[in-house]
């Protein structure tokens, strides 16, 4: 039975699993729960049934657990943490891939009130001296293949390996532990559970602050665009550090759903697509970079058991949900949310989907549109009105010495580019970085993007800004191309003539240039970067080495090719 604490939180979610196809009566009915005392871990997740299946780990070995396997698990690792001198507000670094053991770490953390903060497998030793300094973090629970990367910090914290490394205690030491926890008090709604650093595709990463009713309440909105039916088992793609992860987490088990949690060192699209069908995964995501990669593996027939099939984290191209819907049948469902947010916006279940629009604002949750003046507009930036307050939103961003600078204001903006359609659905425009003008006309990175995605030879672009003396500036692609494909003029030619055929004349690409995009750890592309670099060759006069510009190619005047297009 379900403690009282977690009751008004079980009514939110029953209300939006009843009325998981009715998207009107969903915003009219919904309501966040007013939460005083919540511990989700201990207040929830620990009453789901006990024999139900909640985890089916794969990687190098593979096991399933129960619901009351792991609550049991997560007792022994946080009696083990506390007896390490783990408390409750302590900040604790978790650099472990998608392992048990990893989830095993975050119930537990959970339970003790400590504060976890993920990290990406992908993080330098640079990289984690800045956590650690920046962030104040007191422990550190990390794959013993990772430790090496502490080797120089000099500071006084736990560390704790998985599978044990030299003068680190092992954390597997935790299953002789009691089974029996008991928590040294009370969990406010209100008390910090996770702090994320940004991906920081612009400057410095931000230290992003949510509660335990911001992220496992907030996450309500996932669980509800996720659209999960009895018996499901889900299947994402995202990694250990970064937002998303935690998006399936709450979406999944908010809804008692079992979860698939896959370990794989570098992306396997075959092995992802077998998966799907020997496990019999009903509901799946990724990032539209994890969908490009098994568009181009091939993704054969559909998976048996697959009824619904989601993308987010990046904007979604139109060209990779048309792909899906031919393979297999199904629509690929656009999402959108923030690392400071829970899931704003999104196409759920038995709404229409309209190609191109990422949806409408989840329950829960009102979305405006700002101009550059601050007002609201049908086109501008992405923004979420705090009156009434929502629950899926960081508390604030913790500032260096540990303060924490909270949201104030009307809106907490996101500087992401929408336009509202007159159904109320939004559209994806941009980054507010991102967007530009050439020749006074404003230019769309992603639209321009999508229409290049659509040439056989590109798996992936990225538009910018290029200086130019007659226009102020011209978009040039920097572009990966797709294999089999050569970085010559031949293959620069096709792409130009298919943008003519394709895009206004002021949106036409004029420069091309072939290359590796420069990534995130999160897998992000670094377009200041690209910005930086474009700007600095401009000013120097100096070309890529395997740069093409429109001009090159006098016969491309009054041709109207369509290139090769799938």
């Amino acid at each position: 039975m379900m403690p009282v604490s977690a009751e008004p939180f079980i009514a939110a979610r029953d209300l939006l699993l009843r009325l998981r196809d009715d998207y009107d009566a969903a915003v009219r009915e919904f309501r966040w729960p007013v939460m005083d005392r919540f511990n989700w871990a201990l207040d929830y997740f620990d009453h789901l049934p006990a024999d139900d299946l909640a985890l089916w780990c794969i990687g190098e070995s593979e096991e399933k657990l129960s619901f009351g396997e792991l609550r049991t698990r997560s007792n022994q690792v946080a009696n083990h943490l506390r007896a390490l001198g783990v408390r409750r507000g302590d900040l604790v670094m978790l650099l472990v891939p998608n392992v048990r053991q990893l989830w095993e770490a975050l119930l537990a953390l959970m339970k003790l009130g400590a504060v976890i903060s993920p990290a990406t497998i992908l993080l330098t030793e640079t990289d984690v001296r800045d956590r650690f300094e920046r962030g104040g973090m007191r422990h550190a629970i990390v794959d013993a293949s990772l430790t090496g990367r502490f080797a120089d910090l000099n500071r006084n914290y736990t560390r704790i390996a998985v599978g044990g490394a030299p003068g680190w205690h092992r954390f597997e030491d935790a299953y002789a532990a009691s089974e029996a926890f008991v928590p040294d008090g009370e969990t406010r709604a209100t008390d910090p559970l996770v702090m994320y650093f940004t991906s920081g595709t612009t400057a410095k990463p931000k230290l992003v602050l949510h509660s335990h009713q911001s992220y496992p309440v907030g996450q309500l909105s996932a669980m509800y665009c996720f659209g999960p039916q009895p018996g499901d088992i889900q299947l994402g793609i995202a990694s250990p550090g970064w937002a998303a992860h935690m998006y399936g987490l709450f979406a999944g088990w908010n809804a008692g759903t079992a979860i698939v949690a896959m370990a794989q060192p570098r992306f396997d699209p075959r092995k992802v697509l077998d998966v799907l069908v020997r496990c019999g995964v009903t509901v799946f995501w990724g990032p539209p970079t994890v969908w490009r990669m098994l568009i181009q593996e091939e993704l054969g027939p559909r998976p048996p058991g697959l009824r619904a099939v989601l993308s987010g984290g990046e904007p979604l191209n139109p060209e990779v949900i048309d792909h899906v819907q031919r393979a297999w049948g199904l629509t690929l469902r656009d999402v959108y949310g923030q690392t400071e947010t829970t899931l704003l916006v999104g196409n759920s279940p038995g709404q229409a989907i309209v190609p191109g629009s990422m949806g409408r604002p989840m329950p829960g949750f009102v979305i405006g549109l700002l101009d550059e003046n601050g007002a609201e507009a049908e086109e501008g930036e992405i923004a979420v009105r705090l009156e009434p307050p929502p629950l899926g939103l960081l508390q604030g961003y913790q500032q260096e010495d540990g303060s924490v600078r909270p949201i104030e204001g009307k809106f907490y903006r996101t500087g992401d580019l929408a336009v509202r359609g007159p159904d109320g659905r939004l559209s994806f425009v941009g980054r507010a970085d991102d967007v530009f003008k050439s020749a006074d006309y404003r230019i769309s990175p992603f639209e321009i993007e999508s229409a290049l995605l659509e040439h056989d030879a590109v798996a992936e672009a990225a538009v910018v800004p290029s200086p130019d003396k007659q226009r102020f500036v011209v978009p040039k692609a920097f572009i990966t191309l797709s294999a089999g494909y050569a970085a010559d003029s031949a293959t620069a030619f096709e792409i130009f003539a298919c943008m003519r055929g394709r895009l206004a004349p002021y949106k036409r690409v004029r420069r091309i240039e072939f290359c590796e995009l420069p990534k995130t750890v999160s897998g992000k592309i670094r377009r200041a970067e690209l910005r930086q670099q474009e700007a600095a060759r401009r000013h120097d006069r100096i070309r890529g080495p395997a740069e093409f510009w429109e001009a090159d190619f006098p016969e491309l005047s009054g041709r109207g090719r369509a290139g090769n297009v799938t």
